[in-house]
């Protein structure tokens, strides 16, 4: 079904491709490097915060849903939060989610390719160039329409859950009780900065929210649709934690590439290849989501004034978002560039936008407990998904200067906009007195 008008997206996500876009979108490279880095920081103890973050993750997906189903836009979070705060706490919050893709998505396609490297022994110029590739895969999908996505994400997903069900599977017969102790190597505080780190695995539902617009039925696909999303990737997420820590193969296989490790055992090199091409499906289903996730905010902020106008600009030939695929593009190049120079690494990268991505988050469950009024199970998840968000958000560490520094530049725009307004005021209306002095 096609909108009329040349400026407008299409309504053509259903129910399964929305529940493989959400899949994709929250199963992403998370499920390939966190679980080594948080039994690395946490030992055993990493599966409290696993186990607390599962249960959290259902409150966290259903308050995204009801939004999106109530209020569907592709703006989103930035959406929900002008409806519940105005348009200038909306704006902030989409430029947080904006500013959060364009390097969450380069360490997306770095970590698949990282994997295939890995598993393949190839250097680090192929893993630049896979990423690469990815990257460019995922804005063309976007460019050609989210049906097409939502088609590609379907069969990515299967491909996914098979093999990590199969990755489970084969670790099990190696997983031993000593493997467990000591139970809490680092501390309990270690616990809650492995709870920082998971949380970079459970964002995802806020990106869906953006394509809510081009859903055809927005109420099933983002409720029912989420609600089993959240199940799939609950269960999912909890049982890869729990074979990296039941076969230690964090310590053995190198915590960010833990998975290469746990199917290479039985299957020699070819588990290798099929971990390395799963790093690769998984990461490039997260990219999908992400950039279709961004440029709709960024077609969003355009039509309300608080983006460039060419951000806004849509595909005469698809009606997709050609102008917010272009700023990725832009974005892509430049962050690609920093780290094959050297200049930044993908231990700093992963943290750059995790504090913009939590304070996304506590935004739009800010917003569901103002929005959501009428629904008590709204309200209460809603509150749910904010407390929790805001108690992970103080372990983000150094990485809180990221938003900050948004925000700064920000209110530096605001303030320009309105001193400019002030000033074509003032040089108009001794202008328009003159005027009206003649006409008299």
């Amino acid at each position: 079904m096609k909108e009329s008008g040349s400026n407008t997206l299409q309504k053509n996500i259903g129910m399964p491709q929305a529940i493989a876009l959400y899949i994709g979108a929250v199963l992403g490279s998370g499920v390939l490097i966190v679980p080594g880095l948080a039994a690395e920081m946490a030992g055993p103890a990493s599966l409290l915060a696993w186990g607390f973050m599962s249960l959290l993750i259902l409150p966290m997906a259903l308050s995204m849903g009801l939004l999106s189903a109530k209020f569907p836009n592709a703006g989103g979070v930035s959406h929900f939060v002008t409806l519940a705060f105005g348009p200038k706490a909306g704006s902030l919050v989409g430029w947080f989610f904006l500013m959060s893709v364009p390097i969450g998505a380069p360490v997306a396609a770095l970590t698949g390719a990282g994997y295939m490297t890995a598993a393949m022994g190839w250097d680090e110029s192929a893993r630049i160039t896979i990423a690469a590739i990815m990257l460019v895969i995922g804005l063309i999908t976007n460019w050609i329409g989210m049906q097409v996505a939502g088609k590609v994400q379907i069969a990515v997903v299967i491909a996914i859950v098979a093999v990590l069900v199969f990755s489970f599977a084969t670790a099990l017969p190696r997983m031993e009780v000593e493997h467990f102790t000591p139970f809490i190597p680092h501390g309990w505080m270690s616990i809650g900065q492995a709870a920082a780190i998971l949380f970079w695995c459970f964002i995802g539902w806020e990106a869906v929210s953006h394509l809510s617009e081009e859903f055809k039925d927005p109420q099933r696909a983002a409720v029912k649709g989420v609600t089993i999303a959240a199940i799939i990737v609950g269960i999912l997420y909890f049982l890869s934690a729990l074979a990296t820590v039941g076969t230690q193969s964090y310590l053995k296989g190198g915590s960010s590439t833990s998975l290469v490790w746990i199917i290479s055992q039985p299957l020699g090199r070819w588990g290798g290849f099929i971990a390395g091409l799963t790093g690769l499906f998984i990461c490039t289903a997260t990219i999908i989501a992400y950039a279709g996730a961004a440029s709709r905010v960024a077609y969003a902020l355009s039509r309300q004034g608080s983006a460039p106008k060419w951000m806004g600009k849509i595909s005469k030939q698809y009606h997709t978002p050609i102008g917010g695929i272009a700023f990725l593009l832009l974005c892509f190049v430049s962050v690609m560039t920093l780290y094959g120079s050297g200049s930044l690494s993908i231990t700093t990268l992963i943290q750059f936008p995790n504090a913009t991505f939590i304070l996304t988050y506590i935004g739009g469950c800010a917003a569901g407990i103002r929005l959501l009024k009428g629904s008590r199970l709204g309200v209460t998840i809603s509150w749910i998904s904010f407390l929790a968000t805001a108690a992970v958000f103080p372990f983000t560490g150094w990485a809180i200067g990221y938003p900050l520094l948004i925000t700064l530049v920000f209110v530096w725009i605001i303030r320009n906009k309105r001193k400019q307004r002030m000033r074509v005021t003032e040089e108009i209306g001794p202008k328009m007195h003159e005027e009206q002095q003649k006409v008299l």
